[in-house]
């Protein structure tokens, strides 16, 4: 008998693909993006259902699995981090409405590491009570997609609470680093800058830790009212569209307010380009044949906005071993 999965705040199907991939079969979705909405239609032939404010709890399907990357904006660094007091902070506790209701035995939650942070602690302190409240046995930890064979510097938070037991993120199997150079197209209509436009930094080094090599800047026009002489060119290294990594290394995180895709790269014949929109759905893990029908812009804030689908892929191996029966490989 399949084993069971409801995928909320679904976005594009980045944790669908991850689960799907492990036997899982997904028996609803929602999502309130219109946008979302058409591209998860066009790629799972389900369209999601919309607010799930208004789903009754009663009318979602019975399931073994709640699968659900809650809106991350209320505790994100890049937002304004207000956390429950957003109206999209409050939508955790929809997910509880439906467990409440359907007692699903695991539930499957990732949101952006400024999670374990945000209001000192207590957001999270709250997310783990209310749910153990409920009668689950809580976990969670802060994984990188950089370690699970994506080329981008991606830290989320994986909160995994089960009826049973505990979750052991120790069994969850990682993959050696790779670099970004490893990711990209050989050929294409690239778009390089002229070296005017960019200055390079000698003998950049791959930062322990994170893996990034930070290779240069744009010379973009900066503002100069307020700023110490002697200081400007930190506005354009601290700017993050400004700044440019070598392929050597990995890539930051692709975040959702970046629409303009400025993800600018250090190439293997020392050439500055900017990476591709296909370039950045595969250092996502998404497949190659995942069809894309949004505008661009619209693009890189579902991108931003989803999973490293290999890190999903190997959390829900393990949530499968540990809790449904599977025999190890």
């Amino acid at each position: 008998m399949a084993i069971k999965f409801i995928d909320l705040f679904c976005g594009i199907g980045g944790i669908r693909i991850g689960m799907e991939r492990n036997g899982f079969e997904c028996v609803m979705s929602s999502d309130i993006n219109t946008e979302c909405q058409k591209t998860y239609d066009e790629n799972f032939h389900e369209m999601p259902q919309g607010d799930i404010r208004e789903i009754k709890a009663c009318s979602v399907p019975d399931h073994d699995i709640l699968c659900a990357g809650f809106p991350c904006q209320p505790f994100s660094i890049s937002g304004k981090q207000k956390g429950f007091e957003d109206t999209r902070g409050t939508l955790f506790f929809e997910i509880c409405r439906i467990l409440e209701e359907k007692k699903p035995p695991v539930v499957f939650l990732e949101n952006v590491k400024h999670l374990i942070y945000h209001d000192k602690g207590k957001t999270l302190k709250t997310i783990i009570n209310k749910l153990e409240d409920l009668g689950y046995l809580v976990g969670c930890k802060v994984l990188n997609g950089a370690d699970f064979g994506v080329p981008q510097n991606r830290e989320r938070i994986i909160i995994i609470a089960s009826c049973s037991k505990k979750f052991d993120f120790e069994k969850v199997k990682t993959l050696p680093r790779g670099r970004l150079m490893e990711f990209l197209d050989c050929e294409g209509e690239f778009e390089y800058l002229n070296p005017e436009e960019y200055t390079l930094i000698e003998n950049p080094k791959r930062q322990p830790g994170s893996g990034l090599m930070f290779a240069g800047y744009r010379n973009k026009s900066i503002r100069k009212v307020g700023v110490r002489p002697g200081t400007e060119h930190l506005s354009r290294v601290h700017k993050q569209p400004n700044r440019i990594y070598s392929v050597y290394g990995i890539h930051p995180t692709l975040p959702s307010q970046e629409t303009s895709g400025r993800y600018f790269i250090l190439t293997e014949d020392n050439r500055v380009r900017k990476l591709t929109l296909r370039e950045c759905w595969r250092i996502m893990g998404f497949p190659d044949d995942y069809k894309k029908i949004s505008a661009s812009g619209e693009q890189y804030k579902q991108l931003g906005n989803s999973v490293c689908v290999p890190m999903i892929e190997a959390v829900a191996k393990e949530i499968y071993h540990q809790f449904f029966g599977g025999c190890e490989q």
